[in-house]
Order: structure tokens, then sequence, then C-alpha cells
């Protein structure tokens, strides 16, 4: 993973320990891992990988919250393996409702197997017609008794056909828009719960869409219960990824430090006109570029997970900024290795081409960089309002 040194400033002791027990298991029982096949292989290799982070108790960076500590897991998982980071990533965005709004039954019953590793969660708000748009959503959720029945589909899950259960966003009241959204955990298992098929991307992912055909669920399985029906599931899913979108950033941070290892061990031995590729000064000047893109973007990440952790109670434009820099950064950094590398940069079995397919989704989960931009712009003019009124008040 990268050097923790140049965000030592956001970082504590325990960090750095960290940093150094994450790199020795990357490098031990990662990194050695073949790429999957196909998506079968995948599905499989996830399985195998949230054991491993469960074995390793790198799933209690999420209980208690530790910001930070997730951001340089993601930073180290995705330069060693992307399937790992997205394991890694979707088990915290499956933990982290149940942390906000769970019962204590629904606490109790699922929160240890998770941190443990031993089940596999999914987050599933994506709707075919309802992405960036959450009050979109269609799936339904209609009390009866002491139950909650689920009817709606779900598209672009990941861990879709493969988690143990899912945290389901669903409107129990359409006429009130966002405000009449709820959060309900569904385990797989449920009668009515259905995965319908994979969705196969270019870099390895198990993704695929989910169907709730009559899915009941205990009444003590709504996440959002104790805060009713008032908008709490729309508050409780802003929140989750309001707290994890800065380790997205990290997450690019690493692919692009694997990108930028790549490229800088290349150019120092191939030569070209004579000479290394390094001595050139173009070659020079796009890895400056690179590097310095780099240090930005992992500032901003741990900013924003620093303000998280030392108990900020949104950090939204904070992580909206360092999603939006980080990953379009590092789709130019993987980019840029890339070229420097020539012809066998495109190869199959080149770790930057596996760079090249799995950084681009960073720019659209959890929030396009257009969204990202949309949110600071928002907030950047409602300051600015503010202080208008506070001045001629």
């Amino acid at each position: 993973m990268p050097d923790p040194r140049p965000v030592r400033a956001f970082l504590d002791d325990r960090h750095l320990a960290l940093a150094a027990r994450l790199d020795a298991l990357c490098d031990a029982a990662v990194r050695p891992l073949p790429v999957p096949a196909d998506d079968a292989a995948a599905r499989a290799q996830a399985r195998e990988l949230l054991d491993l982070l469960g074995r390793e108790r790198l799933l209690g960076l999420f209980d208690p919250p530790d910001l930070r500590g997730a951001a340089l897991a993601r930073e180290a998982l995705a330069a060693a393996s992307p399937l790992a980071d997205a394991v890694f990533a979707v088990q915290g965005l499956g933990i982290t409702p149940i942390l906000l709004g769970a019962s204590d039954a629904a606490r109790a019953e699922w929160l240890p197997r998770l941190l443990r590793g031993e089940a596999m969660a999914a987050f599933a708000m994506t709707e075919p017609e309802a992405g960036s748009d959450v009050a979109a959503i269609a799936t339904t959720a209609r009390r009866d008794g002491d139950a909650w029945v689920l009817d709606g589909a779900k598209t672009l899950i990941s861990n879709a056909g493969i988690a143990d259960v899912y945290a389901v966003f669903a409107t129990t009241d359409p006429a009130r828009g966002r405000k009449g959204i709820g959060c309900f955990l569904v385990p797989a298992g449920a009668p009515g719960v259905r995965f319908v098929r994979p969705l196969v991307m270019s870099a390895p992912h198990p993704l695929g869409d989910v169907a709730f055909e009559g899915a009941r669920v205990p009444a003590a399985y709504r996440l959002d219960a104790p805060r009713g029906d008032d908008g709490g599931g729309f508050r409780l899913g802003l929140a989750t990824l309001d707290r994890l979108r800065p380790t997205v950033g990290a997450a690019a941070c690493g692919m692009a430090a694997r990108a930028l290892e790549a490229a800088l061990a290349h150019v120092a031995t191939r030569r070209q006109f004579g000479k290394p590729l390094a001595e050139l000064e173009a070659v020079r000047s796009r890895l400056s570029q690179m590097a310095i893109e780099l240090t930005a973007s992992r500032l901003l990440v741990y900013r924003a997970a620093w303000e998280a952790d030392r108990g900020a109670e949104r950090i939204t434009v904070e992580a909206a900024m360092a999603k939006a820099f980080a990953t379009e950064a590092a789709q130019r950094i993987v980019d840029g290795a890339v070229q420097l590398l020539g012809g066998r940069g495109v190869l199959a079995d080149n770790p930057v081409d596996r760079l090249y397919r799995s950084v681009r989704a960073l720019r659209i989960y959890e929030g396009t960089t257009e969204v990202q931009h949309a949110i600071v712009g928002a907030a950047l003019v409602a300051d600015a309002a503010r202080r208008a009124a506070g001045e001629s008040a």
C-alpha cells in the first residue's frame, strides 16, 4: 500500500501498526491469489476473501467505527486485489446500517456473524429506475401484523446471489417520496427472495439482480424503526454512504499507487532511443503529475476520515470532495501507467490492465462524480446564502 507517512498528520500510532500489518497480510495472502477466470470463480473467491478478512479481524474496523483504519485497509486491499477491496467495502455497507439503526434483537442476531466474516452482507438500494435519485425507489414494504412484506426488484447489487443478508431500501408510502422510505434487513434464505441473474463486469466482481416477491421479515428487522416513518430509511441510507464514501477514495488511491509503482518499475528498465524511459523529460513530467495527484487524493481522503473519527456528525462535503477528486485522479493515474507501459499495458494478464478495468467503477458507485460535485456546489451556495443573510441582519 502507499507509504502512510505523507498522511501521518491524520493518523494515530495504531494506524501505522495497522498499515504494516496490512502490507504483510496482502503480500502473504492476497496478492498471490489467482485472478478469477470467470464470474463463478469470482463468487467463490469472494467468499474465501470474506473468511480471510474475518479471521484477520479487519471487519472489526467497522465496529466501533474507525474510518481511518477502514481507509488504510481499502488502500492496501485495492492495491493487492480489487476484488478483496470490494468484499471488504460491501461488508461495511451492510454492517453500517445495522450499527446505526438496528433493534437489539436484529443486532445480536446478525452483527457478530458479519464481523467475523461468517455471513456476507449486501446493500440493496439501486433499482432499474432509481440510482442517484433514491426517492424514486419503487420496491414496497407493507406492514402485515408482526412482519413487513417486501415486493420489488433491485439491480446492480454487489454480492447478489452470494450474500446471506441484504439491507434493502423500500418505500412504505410511495406518496410521501423520500419521507416514506424504510430500510429492512432481509435474509437471503427468506421465502420470496430470489436471485434473478448475475451481471458480469469486465473486472471480477459479484454483481446481480435480486427480486423480492412477498418476502416476509420480522418487524424487528426494520433498521430505521427508531426514526419512525418520517424519512428514516432515506436518512439511514445517506448516513451510511456519507460515512463510507471516503473509503471509496481510499480504494482509488490504492489502485493508483499500484499503477504508479508498475509504471516506475517499467520506465526504469525499458530502454528507448538508447536510454531508459525514465531519463526522458516527458516521462518524468507524467510521473510527477501522477504522484502529485495521488498525494492530493490521499490528503483529502484522510482529512474526511479524520473528521469522522474525531466525532463530526456529518462529513458530507468532505466525503464528496474526497471521493470525487480521488476517483477521477485514479482514473488518470492508471491511464497514465497504461500509456507508459505501452503495449504491455493493454495485455489482459498485466496488472495495470486489470487496474484499468477495475478503477472505472469507482467513479460511479456510491454516487457518481457528478453527484459529488452537486453536493459540494449546493453546500457552497447554501453557506454563501447564510453568510449573506447574517451580514444583512
